[in-house]
């Protein structure tokens, strides 16, 4: 099985280089499923691996003018604050029982992972419709703060509890919000989930022993997986690859929430 998770870990960058995205929502099922790492670490690990690769992919975007830095910070300080601050604090104050209803009990690992499959099934739904890919005129820029405000906290939560960037609720924000082009969109986004993903990660090294010898071996093959990607996208239409890795993920968090829910 750690052989398989290697492979799937190339697979995640292999998948963010060719698609611009999505990628990051493998990081846990691989984790979990592939290499037995408990749920809650898991989320934790997600955010270096998702973190780091962010960071390596948004370099070249920011070499080309596609990275709007003022963006990335009016939009990236409350999601920074509120993913470190839901590591740091809310996460290990989750009880080990979340819910007791009768003979059903929710437990935290199961939680976790539902919370993750439910995020999965919304991002294929954003990867299958494909809505706002083609490219838009640059238009003067005029921040909704209030809205870039509230986008960024929930966005920074949500990375908090289930450790994934959140690139599909960042870039439709930073198109309609910010009134950027789709191409800046997604490279600013990628410095925005890169910042977010590893200040959380920094909220979890004080009460969280990381096996390093895991993350980063992972790490690695999905930061290669990426160059991958990039020059196979240079060769395949996206666009069809985006629609069937959507179908491929919302299989996969249906699959987590009949096998967490039922099968066990």
């Amino acid at each position: 099985m750690e052989i398989l998770g290697y492979i799937a870990s190339l697979f995640i960058g292999v998948s963010l280089g060719l698609i611009g995205g999505g990628g990051s929502v493998l990081t846990v099922p691989v984790l979990v499923y592939l290499f037995s790492v408990e749920p809650v670490l898991a989320t934790a690990y997600s955010l270096f691996v998702v973190g780091t690769t962010s960071l390596v992919g948004a370099i070249p975007k920011y070499r080309k003018g596609l990275v709007n830095m003022k963006t990335a910070i009016v939009f990236g300080i409350p999601s920074i604050a509120s993913v470190y601050f839901t590591r740091r604090f809310i996460v290990p104050a989750i009880p080990n029982k979340v819910l007791a209803i009768g003979d059903f009990v929710l437990m935290k690992p199961v939680f976790f992972m539902l919370v993750f499959a439910i995020l999965m099934v919304f991002a294929s739904y954003s990867m299958i419709k494909g809505n706002g890919d083609k490219e838009e005129e640059a238009t003067e820029q005029k921040f909704n703060y209030p809205l870039i405000l509230i986008e960024g906290l929930f966005v920074g939560l949500l990375t908090g509890i289930v450790g994934a960037g959140g690139g599909f609720l960042i870039i439709p924000a930073l198109v309609i919000l910010s009134k950027l082009p789709m191409k800046s969109a997604i490279g600013t986004s990628l410095l925005i989930i890169a910042a977010k993903s590893l200040i959380g990660f920094l909220g979890d090294l004080s009460h969280t022993t990381m096996n390093w010898n895991l993350l980063l071996p992972v790490t690695a093959l999905a930061v290669g997986g990426i160059f991958i990607g990039d020059r196979l996208s240079k060769t395949m239409q996206p666009q069809i690859l985006k629609k069937l890795f959507g179908w491929f993920v919302l299989v996969l968090g249906i699959y987590i929430i009949l096998k967490e829910v039922i099968l066990n």
